[in-house]
C-alpha cells in the first residue's frame, strides 16, 4: 500500500468526469497528473498523451476517464507501455466488446461506483440471505440538464458513435442488478430514439431480466424525466422495499429511514477501496465486461425480437 505522499494519480481524460475524479483525488491528498489534449488545464500536470506522462513519471494509479470509445485504445496503450499498477475505466468499459492485452490479475476495475452508495450497500446485504421473487428499477433524468453548461448536443451521450445512448451511460442499474442477483441469464428488451432530442442515440431502454437469484426483473432506463428519477422496488423473502438512490431514503416494509450521501461519497469511497486493496464491493474487470455483454445482447434482442 502507498502512502498519500507517494501516490501519482492519472487520469486519462479531462471532460466532466475526468474533471470530477481529479478534483476528487487531489482533495484526498494524493498527486493528480492528466493527460489531455486540452490547453486551458492549470491545475495539474498535463500530458499530452499517455506514452510521455508514462515516461516522465511513475504512476501507482490510473483512470481512464475518456469517451467511451476510446477507452479500449487508451488500455491497448497503457499494456503495451507495459503500465502494471491499480487501473479505474470509467464505465462503461467499452463501447463494445473486444480482446484486451493481460494486466496483473486483480489490478483493473471498472467505475461502477453506486455500488457504494448506502442504500445499495443496504440491500445488498439485506438480500444476501432471502429468496427474490421480483424487482423493478427505474432510472430517467433530461440529458439537457445533465451536464449544466455544456451543449449536450455536443456530449458523448448523444453520439451512438462515440460510446453514448442511454443503455450505456445508465448501466450503473444494470450493474447492480447482476452485483445483488447474481448475474443476468436471459433478456429481452426494447428500445429506441423515441423523442425530439436532437441526438442520434438511444434515449429510452427498457428490459425484462432473468438473473440467478430473481426471476422477474423489469428495468427502464431513459434521458427524458424532467424530474431526475432513480428508484426500485423489491420483493423477497418476507420482505418488500422501495428505495429512492437520489432522496437516499429505504422505505422496509413501510417503515422509511434515510441515509446521508453527498454527490461525492461514492466516488471517495470507491477510490479509497481500490488504493487501499479492499476489493469487495468494486466491480472487477471481468463484472464489468459482463454488464457489456448484458447491453449488448439486449440491444441485439431488440433488434431481432428475440430473448438472447
Amino acid at each position: 500500500m502507498v502512502g498519500a505522499c507517494d501516490m501519482n494519480c492519472l487520469v486519462i481524460g479531462y471532460g466532466s468526469i475526468g474533471e470530477r475524479h481529479a478534483r476528487i483525488l487531489k482533495q484526498m491528498g494524493y498527486h493528480v497528473s492528466i493527460v489531455s489534449q486540452r490547453l486551458d488545464i492549470d491545475k495539474y500536470t498535463v500530458f499530452h498523451s499517455i506514452e510521455t506522462a508514462m515516461s516522465c513519471k511513475k504512476f501507482n494509479y490510473v483512470i481512464i476517464a475518456n469517451n467511451t470509445c476510446d477507452h479500449f485504445s487508451a488500455m491497448m496503450e497503457l499494456g503495451r507501455l507495459t503500465y502494471k499498477n491499480l487501473l479505474l475505466i470509467e464505465k462503461p468499459v467499452f463501447d463494445f466488446l473486444k480482446v484486451t492485452p493481460k494486466f496483473r490479475s486483480g489490478s483493473v476495475f471498472v467505475a461502477y461506483n453506486l455500488r457504494f452508495h448506502p442504500v445499495i450497500l443496504e440491500i445488498y446485504r439485506l438480500l444476501q440471505s432471502k429468496k427474490i421473487y421480483s424487482m423493478h428499477v427505474y432510472c430517467g433524468q433530461y440529458l439537457p440538464t445533465w451536464r449544466i453548461g455544456n451543449n449536450y448536443q455536443k456530449s458523448y451521450s448523444a453520439h451512438k458513435k462515440s460510446g453514448g445512448g442511454v443503455l450505456r451511460d445508465l448501466s450503473h442499474e444494470l450493474d447492480y442488478i447482476n452485483w445483488m442477483t447474481g448475474g443476468w441469464k436471459s433478456v429481452s428488451s426494447i428500445g429506441g430514439k423515441f423523442s425530439d432530442l436532437e441526438i442520434d442515440s438511444d434515449d429510452v431502454f427498457c428490459l425484462l431480466l432473468e438473473t440467478e437469484r430473481c426471476p422477474a426483473i423489469s428495468l427502464q432506463v431513459n434521458y427524458l424525466d424532467r424530474q431526475p428519477r432513480r428508484e426500485m422496488i423489491i420483493n423477497a423473502e418476507k420482505l418488500s422495499l422501495k428505495a429512492d438512490l437520489i432522496a437516499g431514503t429505504l422505505e422496509l416494509d413501510g417503515v422509511l429511514k434515510k441515509y446521508d450521501v453527498s454527490s461525492d461519497a461514492t466516488y471517495i469511497d470507491q477510490h479509497k477501496a481500490l488504493i487501499n486493496e479492499n476489493f469487495d464491493i468494486p466491480c472487477d474487470f471481468e463484472q464489468g465486461c459482463d454488464v457489456l455483454a448484458l447491453i449488448e445482447n439486449s440491444e441485439n434482442a431488440f433488434e431481432k425480437r428475440i430473448w438472447k
